[in-house]
């Protein structure tokens, strides 16, 4: 099948700091494309600046475009869950406020029915003694970030060390290592 023939969807994940939510998915088989962005918000066309102020209500969050035909919703899903802190409510590890708060975005029922099981099936595993508190929202606009946070893990490698190393990749290792996804 060409390119142009090829049927793309798209899923919004937020799991804390969008750089470190970026690789996770864009290592994957069948993803197109994994833009870092804001969404959930009241104001159009936010700035870094404006978000990190907490004053438009947005979230950083990704955007991932992929082909469903290599890599299925309900993978990516998993691959989110592994990545993030479930039980943390106002961030994620080093990165805190409800812009960082961890969030599945839904498009459609279909989304909304896979995010939602995929969540009580980890509430019923019992794997965190606090409860699951990542919510599943309807997905609002999306609004790119500034260049400079695009594909952040390969620009700036070093940078993205550190910011693995502010809990995010011990806590991965910690509560996610039987993981298929790696």
């Amino acid at each position: 099948m060409s390119e142009q023939t090829k049927h793309f969807e798209t899923a919004i994940f937020a799991g804390g700091c969008f750089w470190c939510m970026v690789k996770p998915f864009d290592t994957q088989l069948g993803i197109e494309k994994v833009v870092s962005g804001y969404t959930g918000g009241h104001v159009a066309n936010p700035t870094y600046e404006q978000v990190k102020s907490h004053t438009t209500g947005h979230t950083e969050a990704v955007k991932i475009t992929f082909d469903p035909e290599v890599i299925s919703y309900e993978k990516l899903v998993q691959i989110y869950w592994q990545q993030t802190d479930p039980t943390d409510a106002m961030g994620q590890f080093q990165d805190r406020g409800d812009n960082y708060r961890p969030v599945i975005f839904v498009k459609d029922d279909y989304q909304r029915q896979i995010a939602e099981k995929s969540r009580q099936a980890l509430i019923d595993s019992n794997q965190f003694d606090d409860p699951i508190v990542t919510q599943i929202e309807d997905a609002k606009p999306f609004y790119e970030a500034e260049e400079e946070h695009q594909e952040f893990y390969r620009k700036n490698p070093e940078r993205f060390a550190m910011e693995e190393a502010g809990g995010r990749k011990k806590f991965v290792n910690q509560h996610w290592q039987k993981s298929e996804t790696k």
